[in-house]
């Protein structure tokens, strides 16, 4: 299994509004997974930036209520909030169209960000933030420490450079990605097989300790020293599935940080993932029991 020097954990990226047609909810995948990091009652912080205006001020109200810490959240002067829409189709899935420049786009290093990096144990970050070059090289500073790292895969037409999801992937210990995503880097290494093998491929490739990839609605499988580990996922009547996969890996990583089997924290992932797409929005009102239920 993977050695963590310690609990605390560090999630870094962005920070939105995701412009549903019902309406706005807070979102960004490193929030997100924070915040059900937080429900789960793990140790974590976060690294964003938002703009100078009001809709950056409601989503400090936002992670203040969650009991989320946000002396890490810069603002910009010159560059707004983040908000993405987001289309549903006949059967809620979601799809995104961001926009850009947007505050995250300018995430800056300072003393306080590098004390925080150096003392966790686990650093998540993901693709999308990287779309741009200023926060893409703070993260590279950022994750030069001793911690463990965690990307999550985001390719987010016409945002994932072959050359910058690479050098990430190089960094990472281990990594989350869904099976489109899976395809697609193997594509760019012209290795097509089927998913075991490309899971193997990637491990190898880039050195990565732990591969786990999503299956939407047919659940998940995971990849580490070796070995697979599946799960079929459990069945929820979808309300949307924005977040669900921020919320499977939470579930995740508040699984194995703490030292449980592969095979259990899959489960867990999961149903954690399953029960949030029952729900509306990336971070829904829930209490953990709810996943306990769900998984019996």
């Amino acid at each position: 299994m993977v050695q963590f020097n310690n609990k605390k954990i560090l999630c870094f990226g962005e920070v939105l509004w995701d412009m549903l047609p019902t309406g706005p909810k807070p979102g960004g995948a490193p929030m997100n997974v924070a915040a059900h990091l937080q429900k789960a009652g793990q140790n974590v912080s976060i690294i964003s930036r938002i703009g100078k205006d009001k809709e950056g001020e409601e989503l400090i109200l936002f992670l203040k209520r969650l009991g989320l810490g946000t002396n890490l959240i810069q603002e910009d002067d010159k560059l707004p909030t983040s908000k993405v829409l987001v289309h549903l189709d006949n059967r809620n899935n979601a799809t995104y169209e961001i926009c850009r420049p947007v505050a995250w786009d300018s995430i800056s290093v300072t003393e306080s960000n590098l004390e925080e990096a150096g003392a966790s144990g686990l650093i998540i970050f993901g693709t999308l933030a990287s779309r741009g070059d200023v926060t893409r090289r703070s993260l590279l500073k950022l994750i030069d420490s001793s911690a463990i790292k965690l990307i999550d895969v985001n390719l987010r037409p016409p945002y994932g450079r072959q050359e910058v999801v690479d050098e990430l992937l190089f960094k990472a210990d281990i990594a989350k990605l869904n099976n489109d995503e899976l395809a697609k880097i193997g594509e760019w290494h012209h290795c097509i097989a089927e998913e075991k093998e490309l899971m193997a491929w990637m491990a190898r490739h880039y050195g990565i300790n732990m591969v786990c990839v999503t299956r939407g609605a047919a659940g998940a499988i995971l990849y580490h020293e070796g070995a697979f580990y599946e799960h079929p996922g459990f069945k929820v009547d979808t309300a949307d599935t924005v977040g669900a996969g921020d919320a499977f890996l939470a579930g995740f990583v508040a699984s194995i940080i703490n030292g449980r089997a592969p095979g259990e924290s899959l489960a867990f992932a999961c149903a954690t993932g399953a029960l949030v797409a029952s729900k509306e929005g990336a971070v829904p009102n829930y209490h953990p029991d709810e996943i306990k239920l769900l998984m019996k």
